[in-house]
């Protein structure tokens, strides 16, 4: 779940969409059918993927032409797609946010794979696909699956008198590991967390609690948060037990992971929370300054783990009446998804590879021999409960929820109250939410 913004005027563009129409399939027998494929992926390193495996595909075969575009961030990518849509010219595959699901589901320019054929969905990790699942039926193809995990100088540690390998479990471990450190003369043993709304999800599922009623928005349209609930509380409380014996830091900008991992990186905190998809990042950016130990996240006390909440994207197929486009987008997105890719995916950048095929396979070439860190994050993600609380929060107004997390976490660790700034927050989702829900026809 990399780099997300606040929806604001994807709603205007979602209430004035039409039937998407698409442009002719030539008639041609023999000439491929075109495939359009927007995505996120701006960089250098993980764009240059995309078009590789965009060449292999098309060489695979004669039936499909597929062509990739850069459409920007998750925010801009849903905008183009249903602008596009608006007059017709919408691409064929959509790369989507996690947290746009309901937002791309409720625009109705999209089919869900499940109505393309067969879509065995066996292979598929099944906390991902458990996400992306809405009404009983798999709406889009998991592609950058992503959670987070607690990265951890473990020079610090030894320095603060535990062992290297030593994993908090919870937020008092945390707490108690940072504030022994700091006596032992550690110079900034700290926690950082990047200021994020995705965090606070982490921590509800963990608790086997919902962000959202209607279980999660997942057994009716979620009417109302749930932010001031007692999990919520607690994890208000650990900022502002942070917050009071100094040990949070950030660098005061929302969402902000770069800079975040920066502050690790460079040997200014102890402890670091932030997506596995940034552990090559993270690895590289670390190099022989300290060693390095990744462990699961810890959890609120007296919790039993439940799991973590998927990030990341999937891969939503546009609306068409010519069945040869539904079917070429499909294909695309499960070749783009197979064994090897996903594979050679999570190798290259730390995202899950979203298939058991794809895990085993890196178990028999040993690559987890090597990059044991990279096995953390998996064993995380199997032993997530599938339930309606790790399925993840399903409403309209999810980049608007982070977004007023991130700013009652801001009162907090400015002083106020856990329970104050909180029930504000609720407040600010609810009317989000019903205003969503309002023009939603």
């Amino acid at each position: 779940m990399k780099k997300m913004m606040a929806a604001v005027s994807v709603l205007a563009l979602m209430l004035s969409v039409l039937p998407a129409k698409q442009k002719a399939v030539p008639d041609a027998k023999n000439e491929p059918v075109q495939i359009t494929f927007w995505h996120t992926f701006g960089d250098a390193k993980r764009q240059g993927w995309i078009q590789d495996v965009v060449k292999k595909f098309n060489a695979s075969q004669n039936k499909y032409i597929v062509t990739e575009e850069n459409k920007g961030s998750y925010r801009d990518c849903i905008q183009a797609a249903i602008l596009a849509a608006r007059q017709g010219t919408a691409p064929s595959l959509v790369h989507i946010a996690e947290a746009g699901s309901q937002l791309a589901y409720d625009t109705g320019i999209f089919t869900p794979v499940g109505d393309i054929g067969t879509f065995d969905t066996s292979d598929y990790i099944k906390p991902v696909v458990n996400y992306y699942t809405i009404n009983g039926k798999v709406n889009s193809i998991p592609f950058n699956s992503s959670s987070p995990v607690l990265y951890i100088n473990a020079d610090m540690l030894t320095a603060a008198g535990y062992p290297a390998d030593y994993v908090p479990e919870t937020f008092s471990q945390v707490i108690k590991c940072a504030l022994d450190a700091r006596k032992a003369g550690v110079k900034d043993a700290n926690i950082s967390v990047s200021l994020n709304g995705w965090f606070f999800e982490q921590w509800l599922s963990e608790q086997n609690a919902c962000m959202f009623n209607n279980s999660n928005g997942r057994k009716g349209r979620a009417t109302e948060s749930l932010l001031d609930s007692d999990a919520s509380m607690k994890i208000a409380s650990f900022y502002a037990q942070m917050r009071d014996n100094s040990l949070y830091t950030y660098t005061g900008k929302f969402e902000d992971w770069d800079g975040s991992d920066a502050v690790f990186t460079g040997g200014k905190a102890m402890f670091h929370i932030t997506s596995t998809a940034d552990i090559v990042n993270i690895t590289n950016a670390v190099g022989t300054k300290f060693k390095l130990n990744v462990g699961m996240i810890p959890i609120p006390d007296g919790s039993v783990r439940n799991g973590t909440v998927i990030g990341g994207g999937s891969l939503w197929v546009t609306k068409n009446k010519n069945k040869a486009v539904l079917e070429g987008a499909r294909d695309f997105a499960l070749y783009l998804t197979n064994t090897e890719n996903m594979a050679s995916w999570h190798e290259l950048t730390g995202y899950y590879p979203v298939r058991n095929s794809s895990i085993e396979l890196l178990k028999k070439e040993g690559w987890f021999d090597t990059n044991a860190k990279q096995l953390v994050a998996f064993n995380q993600l199997l032993q997530t409960k599938v339930d309606d609380a790790s399925a993840g929060g399903l409403a309209g107004t999810v980049y608007d929820n982070r977004t007023i997390i991130e700013q009652a976490i801001q009162k907090i660790l400015a002083g106020a109250q856990p329970e104050d700034a909180m029930k504000e927050a609720k407040k600010l989702a609810d009317v989000k939410l019903a205003e969503y829900n309002k023009n939603i026809k």
